[in-house]
């Protein structure tokens, strides 16, 4: 392990899948102690086996978590210090897009978008800052949007959601600057994920042609970028806007 996290213990939500478990596996490789949260809980089970076999040992372990649940929250944050004795980082990763604009949203994906969404990264924040503060300090990466920034027409609830991370984070991190926790947030453009394979084939292609570099970005470029600003190597940056989405907010 190179060690860029070592030390470290990070609680990841939706880690079972997609980005969430490009985060697990890249945290783990840098020295990480890793509890996956997520509800798919085959599925977060088998990335935290992995990660002991392929990372040489990393730890990891998973957790059922529905981050609508402030109870559910509760539950993760002590299972990781219960596990490692202590909990310093936090990826507020779990999030949901639906399709449907200001007249054809629903009442119900509304409600379900800003639970999982926003108010998920609301919980997260809550209930892992307390432990944050009785390690000593700690950084937590709230992944929003590039849709957190710019705006695209049909998906009213996901622009709402993902703007106020953008927002959240950066209120938290004024909140918090002289605690000795760092809040970020990172905005990915067009992944390769199960998510982003769900939408309109005319809107994946709306979405290449603007992207100069005319692909989709990989989770384990997110998990990247996230890593960073929750190493050692971030630690005067807070409140910041990390934007990784191949130039598409560039033009």
């Amino acid at each position: 392990m190179a060690g860029r996290l070592e030390g470290k213990v990070v609680l990841i939500s939706g880690g079972a899948s997609g980005i969430g478990e490009a985060h697990a596996h890249a945290f783990a490789a840098e020295g990480a102690k890793v509890l996956i949260g997520d509800i798919q809980e085959k599925m977060g089970k088998d990335v935290a086996d992995a990660i002991g076999i392929t990372n040489s040992g990393g730890q990891a372990a998973f957790t059922n978590l529905d981050v609508s649940s402030e109870a559910s929250w509760n539950d993760a944050v002590k299972k990781a210090v219960n596990l490692y004795g202590k909990l310093t980082t936090l990826v507020n990763n779990a999030g949901i897009g639906m399709m449907g604009g200001v007249t054809t949203e629903t009442q119900a994906s509304w409600d379900k978008t800003i639970a999982v969404n926003q108010t998920g990264v609301w919980y997260g924040m809550k209930t892992a800052i307390p432990e944050m503060l009785k390690a000593g300090g700690g950084a937590i990466v709230n992944i929003s949007s590039v849709y957190g920034i710019i705006g695209s027409p049909g998906m009213l609830s996901y622009h709402a959601s993902k703007g106020a991370v953008r927002l959240m984070t950066k209120a938290a991190a004024l909140e918090y600057a002289t605690k000795g926790i760092r809040i970020n947030s990172v905005h990915p453009g067009i992944i390769a994920t199960p998510l982003a394979k769900t939408l309109p084939k005319d809107a994946i292609d709306d979405i290449f042609s603007k992207t100069p570099m005319g692909r989709f970005g990989k989770p384990v470029e997110i998990a990247n970028g996230s890593l960073f600003l929750c190493s050692d190597e971030a630690s005067f940056i807070t409140g910041a806007e990390l934007v990784i989405d191949g130039g598409w907010t560039t033009q």
